[in-house]
């Protein structure tokens, strides 16, 4: 190995661990291996930000504003209104919801369409008294398996499709995708529905159905012991009313979080810490005259900035990947929203909090509780990326903006499809003809796009051109033909997608994409064989996220909701995985033939 090919094979194998960590987010991530590489002059400094005007990054930034553009038609939730109805059984519950985001997502970011289906699926269990188990974990795979179908569905697949024209001169087409895709996407749904659901843990989905709307187990809130509460001098043993959903399961006092001693005498300054249900927490609280800890600054700050009657609501959210709070403490969420917001609740599924509130940090997939003006709320979950969990009332929009909107989508990609214009382009004017009819206002043109993903994807781009400008990737490729002499065809191509599979469960699915094209590209030219099966296993791969709640941001959202452990992904994700295996993997190779 040459000491180039060393330097890109180390900077690569640190990126890995480092997304593999999750500590960083994943455009932190891209950020220090893009300048490692140009530290190392493995890129050019001129080419690092030349991933910013790629036909990839582009087409993603306005796939995401088209997203918006027709949920704000309305199209979407009218489309969800119709299939309300069909939820009476169970099966068809989870049948019609996780094909209705799968479809959904094969033409709009697929974490945008879980956001729209992810409030509906809370609402249908609660109608139905049902476990949310049952209904999300199938709503988050289904999204991510009708990313597979078209040309946009995914990242990877914008991806593969502009590599291909690198590679070969020519893009993969708007739903060249879609046989291979629509034949796995179809069948994932069927298995999920039929079979896959059953492998959830008996134990989530036997959890009670909620019964109202904040009905998430294990929230962990405070109540502070003020000078004037009527709980000052008593022992925690004297402090009833506290059932069987809600237990204290520490005292803090000067910083200091003590277990609960039932001889402990209360002071003022003292904040309990409890964990349960967050509704039996203000009846406690006003009987014992005690405070929210979280709240009260929060509270007062927005009485002295708004001293009109203010008459506040609860909301709960989803924290997404992305968000400013991602990484940061508590207390900050009342001076990000300058107020706005007070913090009442916080749960995390599958790990205990063993600190203070106010001292945790957020996390992707964190639950948070909120009280708020209801206004204040929506704005401000937009702004700091929370998913809201509430029920909400359907945005069916007028028809003619509906057509409206859908008219534009398909002219948009009609002209993309028949090549006369490249697809980033019609997308971008599609985005244009939005604007100019006013179905997305121009204060919200830039509101949709997650830049966290767009410097991701701007950023890998280079790390994808060092590990072909200094032949790793052909090395690579060298060692897994050697590897491989005398297997057949078919199996090369799978184990490329297990591969892209593995990586995939375990970092974003943009950069796996970006780091396995070039190998897979140099395995075909290896073996002297056509380069878009291989390319294909990529897209396929790139797309099975199942594994783990960290392999996509749709794993990750429905994990609080859900009440799921780490461990629950895999029971009905491998079998998942398998499936796609055994059908894409001859699909593919007819479809596009070695």
């Amino acid at each position: 190995m040459t000491l180039e090919q060393v330097l890109i094979g180390a900077i690569l194998v640190g990126t890995l661990m480092l997304f593999g960590w999750g500590r960083l987010r994943h455009d932190v991530v891209a950020m220090l291996a893009a300048s490692a590489c140009v530290l190392t002059q493995l890129v050019p400094a001129e080419m690092v930000f030349q991933g910013f005007a790629h036909p990839a990054v582009v087409t993603v930034a306005a796939v995401l504003v088209i997203s918006e553009a027709l949920r704000r038609s309305g199209l979407v939730d009218w489309i969800a209104a119709r299939l309300v109805g069909l939820t009476e059984n169970l099966l068809m519950h989870v049948l019609v919801l996780t094909a209705a985001v799968a479809l959904a997502s094969a033409f709009m970011n697929n974490v945008g369409a879980l956001a729209l289906f992810l409030p509906i699926a809370l609402a249908t269990a609660a109608r139905h008294e049902r476990s949310p188990a049952i209904l999300l974990m199938p709503l988050a795979f289904g999204s991510i398996l009708g990313g597979m179908t078209t040309g946009i569905g995914t990242p990877p697949n914008i991806i593969i499709a502009n590599l291909r024209s690198a590679y070969q001169g020519t893009s993969f087409g708007f739903f060249d995708f879609t046989p291979v895709g629509g034949v796995v996407a179809m069948a994932g749904v069927l298995f999920i529905a039929l079979v896959g659901w059953r492998l959830i843990p008996r134990e989530r989905r036997a959890q009670n159905a909620p019964n109202a709307l904040f009905a998430i187990e294990k929230y962990i809130t405070e109540l502070e012991v003020s000078a004037e509460s009527e709980s000052v001098g008593l022992q925690l043993s004297e402090i009833g009313e506290l059932g069987e959903e809600l237990e204290i399961v520490g005292v803090s006092r000067f910083g200091r979080i003590r277990p609960p001693d039932d001889h402990h005498r209360l002071a003022a300054g003292d904040v309990l810490i409890l964990r349960g249900d967050i509704q039996a927490v203000p009846a406690l609280a006003e009987t014992y005259g005690l405070h929210l800890a979280t709240t009260r600054e929060a509270l007062a700050a927005k009485e002295e900035t708004q001293p009109r009657a203010f008459t506040p609501e609860l909301a709960e959210g989803v924290i997404q990947q992305g968000s400013v709070l991602e990484g940061r403490k508590v207390r900050s969420l009342g001076i990000s929203t300058a107020g706005e917001l007070a913090l009442l609740g916080l749960a995390r599924q599958g790990r205990m909090l063993n600190r203070r509130l106010v001292d945790q940090v957020f996390r992707a997939g964190d639950v948070v509780l909120v009280q708020g003006e209801r206004e204040s709320i929506e704005q401000q979950f937009f702004r700091l990326s929370i998913l809201p969990l509430a029920e909400r009332n359907l945005e069916l929009g007028q028809p003619r903006r509906i057509l409206l909107a859908l008219v534009i989508f398909v002219a948009a990609i009609t002209v993309g499809a028949v090549g006369w214009v490249s697809l980033p382009a019609a997308f971008c004017f599609a985005v244009l003809a939005y604007l100019l009819l006013d179905l997305i206002p121009p204060r919200a043109l830039y509101d949709p796009i997650d830049w966290s993903i767009i410097v991701l994807l701007a950023l890998m781009l280079p790390i994808g051109y060092a590990l072909e400008s200094t032949g790793l990737a052909t090395l690579a490729a060298e060692y897994a033909v050697a590897f491989t002499a005398g297997f057949p065809i078919y199996v090369i191509v799978a184990l490329v997608a297990v591969v892209t599979m593995f990586l995939s469960d375990i970092i974003n699915n943009a950069a796996t994409a970006v780091v396995m094209a070039p190998i897979a590209r140099d395995i075909a030219l290896q073996l002297e064989l056509n380069v878009d099966p291989f390319l294909m296993a990529v897209a396929v791969g790139a797309s099975c996220a199942f594994l783990t709640p960290i392999g996509h941001q749709s794993n990750t959202l429905v994990m609080g909701p859900g009440g799921y452990a780490f461990g629950d992904y895999w029971r009905m994700g491998l079998p998942l995985e398998i499936l796609i295996i055994i059908l894409g993997i001859p699909m593919l190779l007819w479809v596009w033939p070695a």
